[in-house]
């Protein structure tokens, strides 16, 4: 892999570009879903290419090939640097980069067992633990148990000198079980949370040990109370959290969408450059992360596909917007060097700015203490659907399950709760945030971006937090 890299950054310097880069990746990846007592997906699949960007003549140019062979290299940098002269001709500005160290280093997850090592029987006997705790509880309840395995080797070399190794792994899993009747369907999840880690991960979600819960909840809504419309104080769960976060705060803090140089799948961004460092996303306690350096994080790396270290850096301080994610491309616009978050899905996709580890910095106390501090309010858990503007403003998010506040303490159960809201004036009314002992580090593998389309893995961390004054109820606005 190394060798390919080389010759193909080799064979671009060559040829007179400005720059260019190689990367060499191969993938493998495996799921496995119990559905209803029986196996309903055992998939597993594996890609091995390598893909070329040249800068020539102020415009970028693209190549990859699925064949890992050197008679096979000319022939797509030839390309990619066909493209790129092409491109110029329609390129009203010359593309400047922001410089970079050169780094050659390597990068590895860590893993205690190796997921591909583990016996599928053992998987499948997990998964069929967790069905048969969730029809315990009811025979006529929908259930659903699934794993996910992803690993990829990915070799990173650039005419600035780098050349990076990077072994990746990940692991998740989740259960959930759905009711119905009465004409209508209820459903309560656990687990769907991803992690770069081997099987141990795994082992650690407890699965079959929440099945009893997760089904007789979903039993449960059924029965429960409508979700009241009107404005109340709302505590939303660590897991719901990380939604509000991805989608009002990680997506538009993403710098090429403030530029217009994206669009596609997610829309463009409120959070205009004229917004830096003064305008007010949210209350004092608003505090948000971009962290690729977290231990076993999925939104972690050692290194981006520009070659850029890991880091982590400021996007909201004090409830003021402090800093976009940026590109070795985009970063000069604000006199800064890149803070390393383009990625690419695979060999044969260019390198888009991702989220990284996106994440709402704790507060102080428990759970407890937010909800002890409202006397009629809603707190809300997991999400169910959402619903987002293409500027990241306005948006409708709804849970799997609520319970009412009354007097510093949890009430009756509410099914389908839904709260709304716009998103400076939502995170303005953040009035409490857990503490520490409360954050959970979330992994979402499924974050899309760009046309065609790529999918990334990116972490949100949160506590519980509160909001007051929030909208919720269908028809309540």
């Amino acid at each position: 892999m190394k060798d390919i890299a080389k010759l193909a950054v080799q064979a671009a310097v060559d040829r007179g570009v400005d720059y260019a880069d190689a990367r060499v990746v191969e993938q493998k990846d495996e799921s496995l879903r119990v559905r209803n007592g029986s196996v309903d997906n055992l998939s597993s699949g594996q890609t091995l290419g390598f893909g070329v960007r040249v800068l020539a003549s102020g415009a970028w140019g693209f190549a990859s090939s699925s064949r890992v062979a050197t008679d096979e290299v000319p022939k797509v940098v030839e390309r990619a640097i066909g493209i790129a002269r092409a491109s110029a001709r329609l390129h009203p500005n010359p593309v400047v980069l922001a410089p970079v160290q050169a780094f050659i280093d390597s990068y590895a997850t860590p893993m205690e067992r190796d997921p591909w090592s583990v016996p599928l029987d053992e998987k499948l006997g997990l998964l069929f633990e967790a069905d048969k705790a969730m029809k315990a509880v009811g025979k006529d309840v929908i259930t659903e148990s699934s794993l996910h395995f992803f690993a990829e080797s990915k070799v990173f070399c650039s005419s600035a000198g780098s050349m990076i190794e990077q072994k990746i792994c990940e692991s998740g899993g989740g259960i959930s079980a759905t009711a119905v009747g009465g004409g209508e369907s209820q459903q309560r999840s656990y687990g769907d949370n991803y992690a770069k880690a081997g099987y141990e991960w795994i082992e650690r979600l407890n699965l079959a040990e929440q099945g009893g819960r997760v089904a007789g909840e979903a039993l449960a809504l059924l029965d429960a109370k409508q979700c009241e419309p009107g404005t109340t104080t709302l505590v939303i769960d660590s897991a719901q959290m990380a939604l509000q976060i991805h989608e009002s705060c990680g997506h538009p803090v993403e710098l090429d969408r403030v530029l217009g140089m994206e669009a596609s799948f997610a829309g463009t961004s409120f959070l205009t450059l004229d917004k830096l460092g003064k305008f007010r996303y949210g209350s004092d306690i608003v505090n948000i992360t971009a962290d690729a350096t977290i231990p076993g994080a999925l939104g972690s790396f050692g290194y981006d596909d520009e070659g850029v270290p890991a880091q982590r850096i400021e996007v909201i301080k004090q409830g003021i917007l402090a800093g976009y994610l940026t590109s070795r491309e985009t970063a000069p616009v604000l006199s800064q060097a890149s803070n390393g978050t383009m990625r690419a899905d695979g060999w044969n996709r260019i390198p888009l700015i991702r989220m990284t580890n996106i994440s709402l910095e704790p507060g102080e106390g428990t759970l407890a203490d937010l909800i002890s501090g409202v006397d009629r309010g809603l707190f809300i858990s997991r999400n169910k659907s959402w619903s987002i503007d293409d500027r990241r403003l306005n948006f409708q998010f709804a849970a799997e399950i609520g319970w009412e506040i009354k007097n510093g303490r949890l009430g009756a159960m509410v099914k389908n709760p839904v709260y709304t809201g716009i998103t400076p004036e939502f995170w303005g009314k953040c009035d409490g945030i857990a503490g520490p002992e409360e954050w959970v580090l979330w992994g979402i593998p499924n974050c899309g971006k760009g046309e065609p389309m790529q999918v990334a893995h990116v972490g949100h961390g949160s506590s519980p937090a509160r909001f007051h004054d929030v909208k919720v109820g269908v028809g309540s606005w």
